[in-house]
């Protein structure tokens, strides 16, 4: 008969002892990266609302801001008290943070509008205008991007980086204006103005499922002259404004396919003798592409501040072009919604652009 000789040094294992494993949130990284970006949103969009509510109230109260000269004191001062404005800032403060959670943004005081009929009668033509030039950023931004990196520290390399320096230093009004100069007044070849002609508004105008976007309104109607007329006055407004971005394309393009192009699989690609051009077409364009994707949020905001201009310019009846006349009539509660709109849609696109980010390239959320 044999003895167990029990191991020396090595402790027996307990009959009450479980193997201990981490608890992990469904999803992985993936899961805490978008818990944690869309919890974001609320001190963004909280932030954003206290900075406009409080300048706008550095200049005194909306009531005198917007009537004062036209009606009286004893008038001025009835408004204000029916308004609430004589009452305490914070006070004040704090009952606009709750209006805006039950979506009150108030009513407007030039015009006696609900901020809400404002913000849905204005805010698809800025959303449109937005779409065209993100469009236009894309068909000029990234083949000029690859066009340079293809002949990188070359004449059309510099070329084209002149180019982009001039699209986003060049301000949206100004190119505006020359855009409307040769084109719509020189050449004759495309709207000086506004988003459709009357006659095209007015065959929208009763269509029973009408969106506000005019090219879908457009096709609706059926009629290719309502169409071609939508599309016409869509371009220069879409080209000022879409110019601004596709410079910050042109240059992130760029600088990321030249990148590529110094990677370990494009060298060995060229050591199988594939040409320079299909390295750029097909190896180097797509990883660059990844940066791109996550600057959009940022570019929707700086689009959206730059529509202010643009509709002013090309008088495109958007939030932008409703917000530049409130402010001449200084009416600081539309102000005040529509600029919270806008701290919504950059927030809440910010937070897609962030999500389709983590899903192309796993490094995002690491």
């Amino acid at each position: 008969m044999t003895a167990t000789v029990p191991a020396v040094g090595i402790p027996a294992p307990s009959p009450t002892s479980r193997p201990t494993s981490r608890r992990r949130i469904p999803g992985g990284g993936l899961g805490r990266y978008i818990v944690v970006r869309f919890l974001l949103i609320i001190p963004t969009i909280f932030i954003l609302v206290t900075l406009v509510f409080f300048l706008m109230r550095a200049t005194g109260d909306p009531i005198t801001a917007a009537l004062g000269g036209r009606l009286s004191g004893a008038q001025l001062q009835e408004r204000i008290h029916a308004a609430g404005y004589d009452r305490p800032i914070l006070v004040q403060y704090f009952e606009y943070l709750g209006q805006i959670v039950t979506g009150n943004f108030g009513t407007s005081i030039s015009d006696n509008r609900p901020i809400t009929t404002i913000l849905a009668t204005y805010g698809v033509a800025t959303l449109e205008l937005a779409f065209y030039a993100l469009i236009v950023a894309f068909i000029v931004g990234i083949p000029l991007g690859m066009l340079a990196a293809y002949f990188r520290d070359k004449g059309q390399d510099a070329v084209l980086r002149v180019f982009a320096i001039l699209c986003y230093a060049t301000p949206v009004f100004f190119a505006g204006i020359l855009l409307k100069l040769v084109f719509a007044v020189w050449l004759n070849v495309l709207p000086v103005a506004g988003r459709a002609s009357t006659s095209s508004e007015l065959e929208m105008q009763f269509l029973p499922n009408k969106t506000g976007i005019y090219l879908i309104d457009a096709f609706q109607t059926g009629d290719p002259a309502v169409i071609s007329d939508v599309l016409l006055h869509a371009i220069l407004p879409a080209i000022a404004l879409g110019l601004l971005t596709a410079g910050v394309f042109l240059r992130l393009v760029r600088t990321n396919v030249i990148g590529t192009l110094s990677t370990d699989y494009v060298d060995a690609a060229r050591s199988r003798g594939v040409s320079e051009f299909r390295l750029v077409r097909k190896h180097a364009y797509k990883p660059a592409l990844i940066p791109i994707i996550t600057v959009i949020g940022l570019q929707i905001a700086l689009l959206l501040g730059g529509a202010v201009l643009t509709e002013s310019t090309f008088e495109w009846k958007g939030l932008g072009f409703q917000l530049a006349q409130y402010l001449a009539a200084r009416d600081f509660v539309a102000v005040q919604g529509i600029v919270a709109l806008l701290a919504v849609i950059v927030a809440v696109t910010n937070f897609i652009v962030d999500i389709i980010a983590a899903l192309i390239d796993p490094r995002v959320r690491y």
